[in-house]
């Protein structure tokens, strides 16, 4: 990029090297091979028994956003296919469906329709 400085009167061409700047990202899922999926969290990690409904181990399923449970599709004990809609939040509107990330059997659903989850809050955790 050319630029015109002037400096006590005096004129001078500058040529500036203009570096990109990175597109901010919005954040992204964590899949673990044991089967989970959850949005990283900032901060320290929340004590067990403190998200929406406790437990949730290492196969918990977390809300990827803050929203209202519009429809819970599955119930404990029930075996889901990977992809399966398990959960649908609203936020703002906007519907999401949540699926499941690998097949499995549901262990609990600490949540019901009506229910306010913020983003990490654990929907579904599996067995």
């Amino acid at each position: 990029m050319r630029l015109k400085v002037t400096v006590d009167g005096v004129d001078y061409d500058v040529l500036v090297d203009v570096e990109a700047e990175p597109k901010p990202a919005l954040g992204g899922f964590v899949f673990s091979s044991t089967g989970s999926a959850s949005m990283p969290r900032s901060g320290p990690a929340a004590p067990a028994g403190e998200a929406a409904g406790g437990g949730g181990g290492e196969n918990a399923l977390r809300a990827p956003i803050a929203g209202t449970v519009l429809q819970v599709n599955v119930q404990p004990g029930q075996e889901v296919k990977e992809g399966d809609t398990l959960i649908i939040l609203e936020a703002m509107k906007m519907e999401t469906e949540i699926t499941a990330p690998v097949a499995g059997k549901v262990k609990t659903v600490p949540v019901t329709v009506g229910s306010a989850v913020q983003g990490g809050d654990i929907l579904v955790d599996f067995e």
